[in-house]
């Protein structure tokens, strides 16, 4: 065998790396998909906190659940002002809460989506 000949026999290095490429694309679009199909990419948006409440001589208190961010949360509508601090359970969210005018609202931090976590007066 010559030694030119050697270096020109490449015939099969151009269908190899189409299938290692077909296969390559193929993997990371099965992950891409499977990630948002699962769940898994969850930029979707925030989600409302997980809290209950009680009343306590007319005030709201936080009862349990998560921990809540006051410059989320709302006692009038989410166009005043948010009500500021962070609630943990036994905390005193709203003094004398009246839901005939105002519930309490959680808004995303992005300000995509709101929630009203308590409707009920005290």
């Amino acid at each position: 065998m010559k030694l030119d000949q050697m270096f020109d026999d490449d015939r099969a290095v151009s269908p190899v790396i189409g299938v290692i490429l077909m296969v390559a694309i193929t993997v990371i679009l099965a992950a891409v998909i499977g990630t948002f199909v699962l769940g898994l990419g969850d930029s979707l948006g925030d989600s409302a906190p997980q809290a209950s409440f009680q009343c306590d001589s007319g005030d709201l208190v936080h009862n349990g659940g998560e921990e809540l961010d006051g410059a989320n949360l709302y006692s009038n509508s989410t166009t005043t002002s948010a009500i500021g601090g962070t609630y943990n359970a036994g905390d005193t969210v709203v003094s004398s809460f009246d839901s005939s005018a105002a519930p309490l609202i959680w808004q995303s931090p992005n300000g995509g989506e709101t929630a009203i976590l308590r409707r009920e007066a005290c």
